[in-house]
């Protein structure tokens, strides 16, 4: 049994791990690419590729001045929350593989945005959907795995009732 949960954990830490390695890998080739603060439109009306950071944590919540404690929380909150979530994983049927990779998408995405909040103290956010002048608030390819995420949690949750 000890060694389901091994490689349970470790297929958890294999697969979270690549997905923070493509965000940092998109960000990385992102920022080489476009300068701060400016933008390329690939679907005009719709679609940009941005490069711009956020210092406040989901939905740019804390983000700009007057939040010295910013940086520290939200590493903490991001600590706790994938601790969390690695011990729902280990907790999650064999089987329910959808539940898992939810766990994943979630764990990955938090963790590419922890490390950009590490090293940075802010994350980079580069694609920027919107309909005329109604922009979403630029996301990440880790925002967009948390969000995927927490969507098929969701609906795990529903189908289990």
């Amino acid at each position: 049994m000890a060694n389901a949960r091994v490689g349970g954990t470790a297929a958890f830490l294999i697969l979270a791990g690549i997905l923070a390695v493509l965000d940092q890998l998109t960000k990385y080739l992102l920022a080489n690419a476009i300068p701060l603060n400016t933008g390329v439109p690939i679907i005009p009306g719709f679609f940009n590729l941005v490069h711009v950071h956020n210092t406040g944590g989901a939905f740019s919540i804390f983000a700009g001045p007057g939040y010295p404690w910013r940086r520290q929380v939200l590493v903490g909150l991001t600590l706790v929350v994938v601790a969390a979530i690695a011990y729902a994983y280990g907790k999650a049927g064999k089987k329910d593989y959808w539940t898992r990779i939810a766990y994943v998408c979630i764990a990955g995405g938090a963790i590419g945005n922890l490390i950009d909040r590490i090293r940075l103290g802010e994350v980079i956010d580069f694609l920027d959907v919107y309909v005329g002048k109604w922009h979403w608030p630029a996301f990440n390819v880790a925002d967009a795995a948390v969000s995927a995420g927490a969507v098929m949690l969701l609906l795990s949750l529903i189908r289990k009732r």
